[in-house]
């Protein structure tokens, strides 16, 4: 059954990692999925190898979300995926003392401002229809305190609040647009390989990175998408300012083991 046949679903930051692995599986549940991404060479590729459109997006750039908006003006799914850890051209200082304040900027201009952005775009795309569904990607770490990557985690916890904003604001409105966030943990995408290498003693690392991971593994970014595809069907329509933890049990509490 493809369970959001008919649907017009838009996906940020899909050129790779869990946002080509969320717009593959809405592709191929039916939807018509237009991928966008600031790298346009590597989003290009990803959306003719999925199948689906690609066009160009800088999420912190209020001008390419009217742009957006003027070419893909309807949608019934929106799922603000881009986001950036600050570590992307090196290891910078990112602890609460250390942090610049251009640096703090960097990070919340993607994942906060852009996540603004987007759901600003999908309450428009969607209200003429009165329905939807909002999804967006936070983070453990927007549950938890990160001492080495404070305006990562600040960013994430003000997605999750800013999804449980919308969902309210919306159900305000009289409309059936939904709005949730997800929460990944330890999913393992290429944000990881700089600190996993590829040397003999890669597994050790991987282990020792999901050490404190009750289910002691990587999660996957189609595990992710799946629960995606469950917010974004009709079979969700009543889950609205809810959050996801996909987390192999991190924040259940103590650690678990085979007894």
């Amino acid at each position: 059954m493809q369970r959001l046949k008919n649907k017009t679903c838009v996906v940020t930051g899909a050129a790779r990692g869990i946002g080509r692995a969320i717009a593959t599986r809405f592709h191929d549940e039916g939807a018509a999925v237009i991928i966008t991404d600031i790298d346009q060479a590597t989003g290009s590729a990803a959306a003719a190898e999925i199948g689906c459109r690609f066009e160009p997006l800088d999420v912190r750039e209020e001008a390419d979300w009217t742009r957006l908006a003027d070419i893909v003006p309807v949608a019934d799914v929106v799922v603000n995926n881009a986001g950036v850890t600050g570590f992307e051209a090196g290891i910078v200082p990112h602890d609460p003392e250390h942090a610049s304040l251009a640096d703090w900027r960097a990070v919340h201009r993607v994942n906060l401002d852009g996540t603004f952005l987007g759901c600003r775009y999908a309450i428009s795309a969607m209200k003429r229809a009165g329905t939807g569904s909002i999804i967006n990607i936070s983070s453990r770490s927007g549950l938890v305190g990160i001492p080495g990557a404070a305006a990562y985690a600040s960013s994430k916890a003000a997605i999750r609040n800013h999804s449980k904003t919308v969902a309210l604001y919306c159900a305000q409105q009289g409309w059936k647009i939904r709005c949730n966030s997800l929460h990944p943990a330890a999913i393992l995408t290429l944000i990881w390989e700089p600190m996993l290498g590829s040397g003999p003693d890669r597994d050790a690392k991987m282990q020792a990175l999901v050490a404190d991971t009750p289910l002691k593994r990587f999660g996957m970014p189609d595990e992710v998408a799946a629960i995606a595809v469950m917010l974004a069907s009709d079979e969700a329509t009543y889950v609205t300012g809810t959050e996801i933890n996909i987390d192999g049990g991190l924040l259940a509490g103590s650690a678990a083991s085979p007894g």
